[in-house]
């Protein structure tokens, strides 16, 4: 397995067709390669929502990132895992995640072929850190 701390990227949009598509033509055009895109409404805040990605890369993305609203989270801390799709892989992750004393805050999965990938959200940076030295070990 892979691991590789990664910046997640964030933007509000408003919760109506279109806003989210508009949102990613904007870091298109500015040549980003998004592997990882997390939506939802915010039902905390009604007629929006919030968009998560990553990776923003560059300064002409990064550019293009700020002037359409979009920050670089300082509050999330990514972990990138990759690896041979298993079954029980992501139990065997998160299990050592947890064995070590780490809560997660989210946890996004996709398996693609013989692959998996997975982006583990953590509150801390040294706990970003701690997660990929598990993950290595593994």
């Amino acid at each position: 397995m892979k691991s590789a701390r990664v910046d997640t990227w964030a933007a509000s949009i408003p919760d109506r067709a279109g806003a989210l598509a508009a949102e990613l033509k904007a870091l298109a055009g500015a040549g980003a390669n998004l592997e990882f895109i997390i939506a939802r409404r915010a039902p905390e805040k009604s007629g929006t929502g919030v968009v998560f990605v990553t990776p923003i890369k560059g300064a002409r993305q990064v550019a293009a990132a700020r002037a359409a609203g979009w920050t670089k989270t300082s509050s999330l801390h990514t972990l990138r895992v990759e690896g041979p799709d298993k079954p029980g892989q992501g139990a065997r992750i998160l299990s050592a995640l947890a064995d070590k004393g780490l809560n997660l805050r989210g946890v996004s999965a996709a398996a693609i072929g013989k692959k998996f990938v997975c982006h583990v959200a953590l509150d801390a940076k040294t706990d970003a850190a701690k997660a990929g030295r598990i993950v290595r070990d593994l």
